[in-house]
Formats: C-alpha cells, structure tokens, sequence
C-alpha cells in the first residue's frame, strides 16, 4: 500500500531550549530540525506532506513552506499534546477525502532522523501485517523519553511517559523515539477516543496505540543507529548531537581519502563536496555548499561558506564566502574574501586583505593591508600594501579596472570609476583618480587642498 500521508508535528515551544525561537527552528549542522525531518520524510514520496505548528504558528509555517515543495500547514487548537496535535490533522487531511493505505507520523525535533530508517520501519511494517507499528530504540540513559512496554509475547503493550511511569517501568531501557506507521482506517478510530486522563493533562499520541489494538496488532521497530532517532530538548542535547553527528561526517571524509588531523576541531557540513588527497586543517568549518578540489590545502583556522577550492589551492587563517578559488592560489592568513569573488590560477591574497566582487586574474597577487573591492584586476599585476580602491560614492558602488602587468605601488587609492591600463606603474602613495592608459607611469604629489562648502554632485 502506498504511504497516504505523511504528519511532521512541529506544535511544541521546547521550553528546556530557554529562546525565543520555536524548538524545530534551531539548527543542528546548518540546517534546522524541521527542515532536516522534512528532507528525510520527502524522500518518502507520501502522498501528503503535513507538518502540525501552535507554538510561533505563523513563523514555524513559513518556514516548513521555505523548503520547497508541497506542504499542507496545520493549525493546533488550544488543546495540548500530541494525539490532539494529530487529531488536528487527520480531520484537517480528511476533509479533503477518504483516506487509505499507510500514515507516518513524526515528530520535528530529531534532526538526524534519516530516509533510510524510516523506509526500513515502513518495510517491517508492511511485512508484519501491524495495524500500527512504533519505532524504538534502546538507550543506556533513557531518562525523559517514554518507555515501551512489551507484553509476554515481546508485542507492544503500551508505551508509559516518564512522569506517569511506575519504578518497574522506569527501569525498562526501550523508549518511543515519537515515530510511528498506522493504517489510516486505525488511525482515525484510535484518535478518536484520546483523553487527557494523566500527569500531564495533554492528549497523548501514544494512548492511540492501546486504542489501536482494538482494531490490529501493534508491533515495534528497533533503529538500527540510535543517533537517527535521538531527541533534541535543550542545547546540552544539541551540542552533544552535533558533535557526534560531526564526527562521523570527519570519519566519511578520511574514509574517501581526505587528511583530516583533528576531527574534534574539523566542522563540515552535509552539503559540503572535499576530493580525495585534500587536507583540513585544524580549526576550520567548512559550510553550505562548499567544494575542495584535490591536493588543495585548507587552514588551519579557516572557515569557508558556499565556496569553491581549485586543485593545489592553499587558504589558511581566514573567511572566504561565495567565492572561487583558482589552482595553486595562496589566500591568508588573515584574509576575509566576501561574496562575489573569482580568483584565477596562482593568484594571492594575502594577510589582512579584504576582497568583495572583485576578480582577480591569473598570477596577480595583492600581498598584504588592502581592500579590492568591486574591481577586476587583469594577469600578473602585483598590488602594492595598503592600496585601496574606493568603490562607494555615498549612494553608488563604482567599479575599479587595472589592467595586465601592472605594478601598484604601496598606498595607493583608486577612485571608481577608473580604469587603468596595462603595463602601467604607479608612485607609492598616489591617488588615482582618472583613468590612465596602456604604458603610462602616474604618481599623485603630496599636496594637500581644501575645497569650503563642498557638496558631491547627487546632492548638487
């Protein structure tokens, strides 16, 4: 049968994680909770998506719609707990028509909850003949989570919460990880008859399963990786998650054929793309869609946001984002290159120099005390410390053009607009103001003038 829907219940503030932001809207390597649940389910291919939001309903809403595809948003009532939270939308899915075959529920707080999981629950549950079917696993601490209860027969008998859980079953190590298969039929059968009966005055979800039995049997699956369905209720939790997760993305990495000295101190993201023979550094956090092409060196201390790292390259101690790096280029140390760079072959950036939308062509070096920005400089040119091009006018960001071969002595500033030809050289300190042609030596004396009452031209 065909999974009919999918539940993503996303309602809860997270309390124990004292912010301001929903639960589900914290972030674990990048990306949020609920965006990494969404991922996973998607993969699924239900025929219905639907995430459950109370809590910041508006904001947790416009999230879930961020991430591309078909969503339905449902709004929780006023009435608390997760079975009320599935009533909600099981009456909301219903609406719309008869519903048939398999429904998942999960919940949005377990952001390595992974499709291959949750298609091997869903194969034991078709396999089986449950009417509904809870994935579990075992944890050696399983303090806070519900308990699973097996009957003689090793079949779920119920799941008990921690605060309503006598001292034997507080014992029992198996704990409901809040993901679940029903029949759809079961499903609105077991809804319908949930109270708020307990500690906690909410509509339990689990209770649905005892409820359940009435009309099917009710197994129970084991994850194999307790890290996939492990909960996140405050930020301990989430540290100790992440780096965990971290870990094992460091392992697959050396495992590919990539140097990785320091895994404790290596953060890469799941978007990120290294090839083999690369080296990381100490310190460095490789984030968003970032590649590293091979024998390219990267940190120590470095951190790189969406960019792409040529062959050979080496970037130490510094912050690169949205840009490229050519082969065999040198960046830093001390280097913040921001969005909208392209950097050729054997080029140089080097310490303390800033760069945004500048490209810099092949072999050209800007050692050291500079800012490049909106510029193109040509082959070869090598740019003096402490130069400077002045791309902003107060309302407009004005481009900067240095042709090949051109030698830019220490301190200079360039006006933008300007362009400057090639083969040029430049007198240390000068200003450069208008543009200069191919073969031509400038330099600015060092005079200065006061102009009363100026205005610039926009104001004029």
């Amino acid at each position: 049968m065909a999974l009919s829907a999918a539940i993503i219940l996303a309602a809860g503030e997270g309390v124990r994680m004292r912010s301001s932001k929903p639960k589900v809207l914290h972030e674990l390597a990048d990306k949020t909770f609920l965006e990494r649940v969404m991922t996973s389910v998607r993969r699924l291919e239900p025929a219905t998506l639907a995430v459950v939001v109370r809590y910041q309903a508006r904001r947790v809403a416009d999230a879930a719609r961020s991430y591309g595809g078909q969503v339905t948003i449902v709004e929780q009532d006023d009435i608390a707990g997760t079975g009320r939270a599935v009533q909600c939308a099981m009456t909301q899915l219903a609406a719309k028509g008869p519903m048939r075959g398999e429904v998942l529920i999960t919940a949005a707080d377990m952001p390595l909850l992974d499709a291959d999981t949750l298609n091997e629950l869903l194969d034991f549950h078709r396999t089986s003949g449950d009417g509904a079917t809870v994935l579990t696993t075992m944890l050696d601490d399983p303090t806070g989570y519900g308990r699973i209860i097996r009957d003689a027969g090793g079949g779920v008998l119920k799941i008990v919460e921690q605060k309503d859980a006598n001292s034997g079953e507080l014992s029992v190590h198996e704990v409901n990880t809040s993901v679940y298969v029903f029949d759809a039929g079961i499903l609105s059968n077991a809804i319908a008859t949930l109270d708020a009966n307990n500690a906690q005055g909410e509509f339990y979800l689990t209770d649905a399963l005892e409820s359940a039995k009435r009309y099917g049997s009710v197994g129970a699956f084991a994850a194999p990786d307790p890290l996939s369905v492990e909960g996140v209720n405050d930020r301990v939790q989430l540290a100790a998650l992440g780096k965990q997760h971290n870990r094992r993305v460091c392992e697959y990495w050396m495992r590919e054929g990539v140097t990785i000295p320091d895994a404790e101190t290596t953060w890469i993201g799941d978007e990120v793309q290294l090839s083999s023979d690369v080296t990381v550094l100490p310190g460095c956090f490789l984030q968003g869609h970032t590649t590293v092409a091979a024998d390219a060196v990267v940190g120590p201390y470095t951190t790189l946001i969406d960019a792409t790292i040529d062959e050979g390259a080496h970037v130490e101690r510094c912050r690169i984002q949205e840009s490229h790096i050519g082969k065999d280029a040198q960046i830093g140390p001390w280097t913040y290159l921001r969005p909208g760079n392209d950097l050729a072959e054997g080029t140089k950036a080097g310490a303390y120099v800033e760069m945004k939308k500048a490209h810099i062509g092949k072999g050209t070096k800007v050692p050291h005390l500079s800012y490049i920005g909106d510029a193109q400089l040509g082959e070869h040119t090598n740019i003096g410390g402490g130069t400077i091009t002045a791309n902003y006018d107060g309302v407009h960001k004005n481009r900067t053009q240095i042709g090949s071969g051109v030698h830019v002595g220490a301190g200079n500033l360039f006006v933008a607009p300007v362009e400057v030809g090639d083969e040029v050289t430049t007198g240390a300190g000068s200003v450069v103001r208008h543009d200069v042609p191919d073969g031509a030596m400038v330099y600015s004396e060092n005079t200065q003038h006061i102009v009363k009452g100026w205005k610039p031209a926009w104001e004029r």
